[in-house]
């Protein structure tokens, strides 16, 4: 079943202000410049790309490439080339994925959770600094519905890949 489309009515004010504000907060946070910045803080010396799929695979390790490609929402073969790149640096190793012999997996080396460690760290002092003028009710208001809002996107996600998996495995195998 194909993925529903967008509703044609127009979005709540409220919801276009979220949008607007998160796509500020996702250009900010993303720019080359910053990311250069956090990175030498943090004395890490890897690219977006990198960092994105270390904090991946921090988050869920160990994971098939496959499955990483597909929840950073890339082709495998950027994945692949990134992991070599991790694995030489030696913030990653791959290891045999216990249910396909066949198969590895990727996992973080102790260099790799050092690494997510100190730039976790120097981003959320960079966030504190941010929100200084902040009550600790606020912070965890935001913080509650930053989690609900991410859940709620998950939940969407989940139901668009539902929709389409059975047409990956509609082709014999």
């Amino acid at each position: 079943m194909p993925t529903p489309p967008i509703p044609a009515a127009p979005a709540s004010p409220e919801v276009t202000e979220i949008e607007r504000a998160l796509t500020r907060i996702t250009y900010l946070s993303t720019r080359a410049r910053q990311h250069d910045r956090l990175m030498a803080l943090a004395e890490v010396p890897l690219d977006r790309a990198a960092v994105a799929l270390l904090r991946q695979v921090a988050d869920s390790e160990p994971m098939r490439p496959g499955e990483l490609a597909n929840r950073l929402g890339v082709e495998a073969s950027h994945v692949t080339r990134t992991v070599q790149q991790l694995q030489k640096a030696g913030y990653v190793t791959r290891v045999p994925d216990p249910d396909d012999r066949r198969a590895q997996r990727i996992e973080l080396t102790e260099t790799g959770r050092q690494a997510i460690e100190r730039i976790r760290d120097v981003g959320a002092r960079g966030m504190q600094l941010a929100l200084a003028d902040w009550s600790p009710e606020e912070l965890r208001q935001l913080a509650t519905l930053f989690h609900r809002m991410v859940d709620d996107f998950l939940a969407a996600a989940v139901d668009d890949d539902t929709e389409q998996r059975p047409t990956a495995q509609a082709a014999p195998s």
